[in-house]
């Protein structure tokens, strides 16, 4: 099952509005049969089912040979990661001004970064040998903003937990 397999409901999602919120789409069959955990669906399917640029980038992955795991990785780990070719250099962007990117955001977020050195909600990252062509290491799928924040504040000196949660997608 790839993306485009889930056009239809999408579009069905998109044009229901509000009344098809994430409860309705995380049971149905066509998604539900992935077992994924609920904040990597809604991180990932709910919210950018249907972006250009996600489909551009992930479009060719079987979504059924990804498994997600909720994993410890060190900051060191994130130096250089990749995201999607069609979003190459937004993480950088981010990274040049961490603390504006925080401040724009909800103040919990903030607050979180502040007190504990990390996001508040968990990126995606994608073992890349589940992408064409097959590569190494991880790349981030969502929370390009968020890993764009750790590495602009571990370049400023900023309060840096020694270690993150994330959620990577093996096969």
């Amino acid at each position: 099952m790839k993306l485009e397999d889930l056009s239809p409901l999408i579009e069905r999602r998109r044009a229901s509005g509000l009344s098809y919120g994430y409860d309705r789409f995380r049971v149905d069959p066509a998604v539900a049969v992935l077992q994924w955990p609920d904040d990597v669906l809604e991180q990932s399917l709910y919210d950018f089912g249907d972006n250009d640029r996600f489909v551009t980038d992930y479009g060719s992955i079987d979504l059924r040979e990804i498994r997600w795991w909720l994993e410890t990785v060190p900051p060191a780990d994130f130096h250089g990661m990749p995201t999607g070719a069609s979003d190459a250099g937004c993480i950088e962007k981010f990274a040049d001004n961490p603390v504006h990117w925080v401040k724009v955001r909800p103040r919990e977020v903030g607050q979180h970064w502040e007190e504990h050195g990390t996001w508040l909600r968990p990126p995606l990252l994608i073992d890349r040998r589940l992408l064409g062509p097959s590569g190494n290491g991880l790349q981030v799928v969502k929370g390009r903003t968020r890993v764009g924040v750790l590495r602009g504040r571990l370049r400023e000196g900023l309060h840096v937990a020694p270690h993150h949660q994330a959620w990577v997608g093996r096969p």
